[in-house]
């Protein structure tokens, strides 16, 4: 039996099975049969690296201390360069991403925006692009490191509580940055049966079975819900000025960023700077996956920004079952187009409506954590106004960030773009007016293609599933 291991909570990894092997366990390779998988939750993440890589656990434990020292810059500096070969496995691996991930933000960022460095040490530089190329991530943290992998239970039998989860690295914010990753871990957390059910529903369309889709949509539909009601939480772990005022900068990147523009030198892996985006929810799978299944066409920019984030930002496995969840034929839409069922078509109208409010949702928060934070910072900047308090929070988040996520997307365009295209796959047109066009796009995939696979998701079987 085929394994596919979901770490913790969430996407289904990708490995290739060859089509000899994959004859082997199906009686026709391109078809999907469950029963040939299983679905189980990976080992959570791993704690502690060797021994020998205690130089990096001692200062990525105290970066929150180091840095309100104003000496994680020399402690950096002075730390021994370590070779990354003892490193055992991926779970060691992505701690190690994690560990150095968290330094190197905290390295850059020490002294704000107005005084960055160009150069990142070797110390840090080398081993980090080491790990980074052994496991398919950039040398920058990202939504990977941050929220899949930076977690712990306090009872390990207990459940997945805000109060029984723990963070293994912080970084400056206080109870903001745990209830931050948090309640992002939960979103993803509540996501675990939508993404179960996507292969149903591909082998339900493979088998023309409506029942089977339509009950695997209600799932999905159920879990996009749940995502949001997760969602919600952030309003009450995290603070709206602590999260634009301090956190923002640490989760930023070198590219698309005015701080930085010339990006940041590797030193002793690249003699020109590099440049990277900081984190951003579009390096979760999880929307990535929901968007592919159902259709969802995006507009240029911000379709090209999403696949800069899968395909460079997220683990490779995440982004092959995008992909090959993208590459199924028939199509799910195409096939309740075809169906004309009307428990399959409210099923899957269902999930448009959930996403387009989870997207809604979102803009809303946003508007809150970022939009009217970065009103009030320009207002103290001119008038020199408020508490003390609010002055050494929000007034001194950086201003290179004001209009843009910390992934350096242009946000509230983006995300209104992606919920109206999101909207727009509805298959009912003349309610939606994008309908038609995402019609359109979907039927130019040609016969060619079509006969490709009638699901290529089912010609690929992950043997491990690792987040």
């Amino acid at each position: 039996m085929q394994k596919i291991q979901i770490y913790c909570s969430l996407s289904v990894f990708s490995g290739t099975m060859s089509q000899r092997n994959m004859a082997l366990c199906c009686p026709n390779p391109w078809v999907f049969f469950l029963q040939q998988l299983q679905i189980k939750t990976y080992h959570f993440p791993k704690e502690d690296l060797p021994p020998y890589y205690q130089p990096w656990m001692e200062i990525a434990k105290n970066v929150t201390e180091l840095i309100d020292s104003h000496s994680l810059r020399a402690c950096v500096q002075k730390m021994p360069l370590l070779e990354t070969h003892l490193l055992q496995g991926h779970r060691e691996l992505r701690l190690a991403h994690l560990t150095l991930s968290v330094m190197t933000m905290g390295y850059v960022w020490q002294e704000g925006e107005n005084d960055t460095v160009k150069v990142l040490p070797r110390t840090l530089a080398v081993p980090y692009w080491a790990v980074s190329q052994k496991l398919g991530l950039p040398p920058i943290l990202t939504h990977a490191d941050a929220v899949l992998a930076n977690w712990k239970k306090k009872d390990p039998q207990g459940v997945f509580s805000m109060e029984n989860l723990e963070l293994l690295f912080t970084l400056p914010g206080g109870k903001s940055v745990h209830g931050f990753f948090m309640v992002t871990l939960l979103v993803e957390l509540a996501a675990v049966p939508g993404i179960r059910a996507i292969p149903e529903v591909i082998n339900g369309v493979n088998q023309g079975d409506v029942t089977m889709v339509t009950r695997a949509l209600e799932s999905i539909s159920l879990a996009i819900d749940c995502m949001r009601e997760a969602l919600k939480l952030m309003h009450v772990y995290v603070e709206p000025a602590v999260f634009y005022g301090i956190m923002r900068i640490y989760l930023s990147g070198w590219k698309d960023n005015a701080s930085m523009e010339d990006g940041l030198v590797y030193e002793d892996v690249q003699v020109e700077p590099m440049e990277f985006s900081g984190g951003s929810a579009a390096q979760s799978s999880l929307l990535h996956c929901f968007d592919e299944l159902l259709g969802v066409k995006h507009e240029a920019s911000s379709g090209a920004f999403l696949t800069r984030m899968r395909s460079h930002y997220m683990p490779p496995a995440h982004a092959h079952f995008i992909q090959d969840i993208s590459l199924s034929r028939p199509s799910l839409r195409d096939f309740v187009l075809d169906r004309a069922s009307e428990p399959l078509t409210s099923a899957y109208e269902h999930c448009v409506a959930k996403l387009v409010a989870l997207r809604n949702y979102h803009i809303n928060m946003v508007s809150r954590f970022i939009t009217v934070p970065a009103s009030r910072a320009k207002e103290l900047r001119l008038r020199g106004e408020g508490s003390g308090e609010e002055r050494s929070t929000i007034a001194q988040a950086p201003t290179a960030l004001e209009e843009r996520g910390t992934g350096g997307s242009g946000i509230m365009s983006f995300l209104k773009t992606v919920r109206d295209r999101t909207r727009g796959v509805s298959v009912s047109p003349s309610t939606h007016p994008l309908g038609a066009e995402v019609a359109q796009s979907n039927a130019m995939a040609g016969p060619a293609q079509k006969a490709t696979t009638e699901a290529s998701l089912l010609s690929k079987v992950t043997s491990k599933l690792f987040l």
